[in-house]
């Protein structure tokens, strides 16, 4: 934590702006990075199976090809987030940038499972760089409470919208183009990038005496890994047993060790202060329970829709086409529209149980239940809820945070959806996989269990969401903006 004597130096740290014209061409190419990063966790659920046949590997190691690049994107934000703050935020974005075109490069011209799996890692490495340091400068190019809102707006709904425009998009490129495409697609969109954000992005000097804490940084890495190895491996083995019960309490050990060195050293990767703040908090774990909700309906009904339903990969995707629309309309529309208006909780509690009711009605699912009567509804809420959720849980989460901390607290929002997304996923596969298996030892196997443990799994998420809309409401008390803010 900082001393009394030092100071923020505004010219340094502040963006620098040409206009107001340069400031929102910045937010498109802020955006499309975020998209790319954000449908890359995923484009590749879809394509799985072709490249699960092309590369020859076992049923066993596929989990590896999406928590590979979910795991060391949780652990490495915080760290990428200090190298914003340290070189810069633009330096940041493009090296950012490079990186990840290239190792989708890597990925894409795998040739077994093992450069397949170091391809998606090294993703989330360099994923772990670019998304703190766009919402940072999200944060720190628009200043006035309007245009905030309005650029929050934007990037929620691209954010919250990025994991259902990967289904559709992999479906689409699984289909007609190749499995190696999805991740070919990221070279283009990385490199034009570049080229527009070195016009437009705007420059920072960063602050050199932020130290990079790389041993804090494999820690809570190592930890986060542990941990969804032990969740992913219950679906097997129960939730008992010694392959969960040992990495899972190795994370957990790893994890508190690393809480604990942020107490101990001058320059912490994480400053406690964050979390601390009780409002902070609250939106954290508002994001990362969202995102448990949503990436357990992308899990379940992924399968559902191909396995039970029988859909294509371009008709899986295109089933999930109205939720994206709900979630851009919702984030865009009403979230940034409302939040200068009204207190964030107002926005993110009602969010949550909307949400919540839409897990609620997939977990009445049966095989027999249509894709207009239920389905569709059910997705058109939750895409509402999470609009509403994102938009107002960011801007608290980085709010009222020095611009030397502005990286830091961005990067410590994208961990909390990230390890809801990597934890939550993990342990919702695993409620499905042994709520199935139950099911078929008493009435046989069939698609009803299948649909069984999709439902079961789906009804835990409702229930954490609709916890999560309670905690929100006693813990974030950031006020509703005044006329002069």
């Amino acid at each position: 934590m900082t001393t009394a004597t030092t100071k923020p130096r505004p010219v340094r740290g502040a963006s620098r702006t040409t206009g107001r014209d340069t400031r929102w061409a910045a937010l498109v190419v802020i955006a499309v990075a975020q998209l790319m990063v954000a449908l890359d966790a995923t484009i590749v659920n879809i394509a799985l199976p072709s490249a699960q046949q092309d590369l020859g590997f076992g049923d066993a190691d596929r989990t590896w090809v999406l928590t590979a690049y979910t795991c060391t994107l949780a652990g490495l934000l915080l760290l990428g987030g200090r190298v914003a703050d340290r070189f810069g935020r633009r330096r940041a974005f493009l090296v950012g940038l490079a990186g990840f075109g290239a190792a989708s490069a890597l990925a894409g011209f795998a040739p077994d499972l093992g450069t397949l799996v170091v391809g998606r890692a090294l993703q989330g490495g360099f994923a772990a760089i670019l998304t703190p340091t766009a919402l940072s400068l999200v944060a720190t190019t628009f200043t006035g409470p309007r245009e905030r809102a309005r650029a929050f707006g934007v990037y929620g709904a691209v954010a919250s919208s990025g994991a259902a425009v990967g289904l559709l998009l992999g479906g689409v490129l699984t289909e007609y183009a190749g499995w190696r495409w999805c991740l070919f697609v990221n070279v283009a969109v990385a490199v034009g990038a570049s080229v527009a954000g070195r016009a437009v992005l705007p420059r920072d000097g960063g602050y050199p005496e932020a130290r990079l804490d790389t041993v804090s940084g494999a820690l809570v890495t190592t930890g986060l890994v542990a941990i969804v190895l032990g969740c992913a491996r219950a679906a097997t083995e129960g939730w008992a047993s010694g392959p969960v019960l040992a990495p899972a309490a190795v994370g957990v050990a790893l994890v508190s060790a690393f809480l604990v060195r942020q107490t101990r050293i001058a320059q912490p990767l994480l400053p406690l202060w964050i979390l601390t703040d009780r409002s902070r908090a609250g939106a954290y774990l508002a994001v990362a329970l969202s995102v448990v909700g949503s990436f357990g309906m992308f899990l379940m009904l992924t399968y559902h829709f191909q396995v039970v339903l029988g859909f294509t990969p371009v008709q899986a995707g295109l089933a999930f086409l109205p939720l994206t629309v709900a979630v851009s309309g919702s984030a865009y529309g009403l979230g940034s529209r409302l939040l200068p208006h009204v207190a964030p909780r107002l926005l993110i509690a009602p969010g949550l149980m909307l949400a919540a009711l839409s897990l609620g009605l997939l977990a009445t699912m049966t095989p027999e239940s249509g894709y207009a009567t239920l389905i569709l509804p059910s997705e058109v809420l939750l895409g509402l809820g999470m609009g509403l959720v994102f938009t107002p849980a960011i801007s608290v989460a980085t709010s009222d945070v020095e611009p030397r901390f502005a990286g830091v607290a961005a990067a410590a929002a994208n961990t909390a959806t990230q390890i809801g997304g990597s934890v939550g996923t993990a342990v919702l596969n695993s409620l499905a996989v042994a709520a199935t298996a139950s099911y078929a030892v008493a009435h046989g196997p069939s698609s009803t269990s299948l649909v069984h443990g999709y439902a079961t799994a789906t009804g835990w998420s409702a229930g954490a969401l609709a916890l999560a809309a309670v905690v929100v409401v006693l813990c974030v008390r950031t006020p509703r903006p005044t006329k002069e803010d």
